[in-house]
């Protein structure tokens, strides 16, 4: 049986005449972590978008647990084990933290037992009976993670989770998942903050133009003639 949880093979995605992802192929396997990278439009949120569901490749398979899901929608590729989080933290602002990680357990028949556990290894324990809407930017992001951790995933994509938080939030996000890839959850991490993905995953994918143009240890990339090109052709 094979290691590999996700696999990538010759993904195409078009919209209309413009070419948004171009024969992109890669595997990840159960607890790793990789960072998808590259500059603006290259590709990055298409990429995650097409195995989680909330687009269709046009071209090319993409393969979870060895079964081909390229027609499955979303919410069957959650029930999977794909689940994701967002740039922008799309939680119920009405709801408090407790019951927004309710929604989600509730889709799985998630005991009431493992909700605390959640909203302490997210930090917002505390925050339970706060509604979502009065939390933080940084407290939303996580709240987003927890609930995408209340269906018991097998696979998180995680969008740009860094973006605009401090040093210290950093460094808490980046243990928690660190925590979350010992217990066997694989992530696919887009992120622009460099130094944050070198804590996290010693391997990361480059794209530039919807196609890959690196794979492989982040010190490596940065060292990398076509990837320097895409990044300074981007500045």
């Amino acid at each position: 049986m094979s290691s590999e949880l996700l696999r990538l093979v010759g993904v195409h995605k078009h919209f209309g005449a413009q070419i948004v992802l171009n024969d992109v192929n890669f595997a990840v396997s159960p607890g790793e972590i990789i960072g998808l990278v590259g500059p603006n439009g290259s590709g990055k949120t298409t990429t995650i978008n097409v195995i989680s569901g909330l687009l269709q490749a046009d071209e090319g398979e993409v393969d979870f647990q060895g079964h081909k899901i390229n027609r499955l929608p979303m919410h069957q590729r959650s029930r999977l084990g794909i689940n994701r989080t967002f740039q922008v933290p799309k939680v119920f602002r009405d709801m408090t933290a407790r019951e927004n990680i309710e929604v989600a357990a509730r889709a799985v028949h998630l005991p009431v037992t493992e909700i605390d556990p959640i909203l302490h290894d997210i930090g917002l324990l505390e925050l339970a009976s706060r509604q979502a809407g009065s939390l933080t930017v940084n407290q939303q992001k996580l709240l987003d993670l927890g609930r995408a951790l209340a269906t018991r995933p097998k696979l998180l994509l995680v969008d740009e989770i860094g973006a605009g938080l401090s040093p210290a939030e950093l460094h808490v996000i980046a243990d928690l998942l660190q925590k979350l890839s010992a217990r066997g959850i694989a992530m696919i991490v887009v992120e622009h903050l460099l130094e944050f993905l070198n804590r996290i995953t010693e391997r990361v994918i480059v794209l530039g133009a919807g196609r890959m143009l690196f794979e492989g240890p982040l010190s490596a990339a940065s060292r990398d003639p076509e990837v320097i090109a895409a990044f300074i052709g981007a500045a």
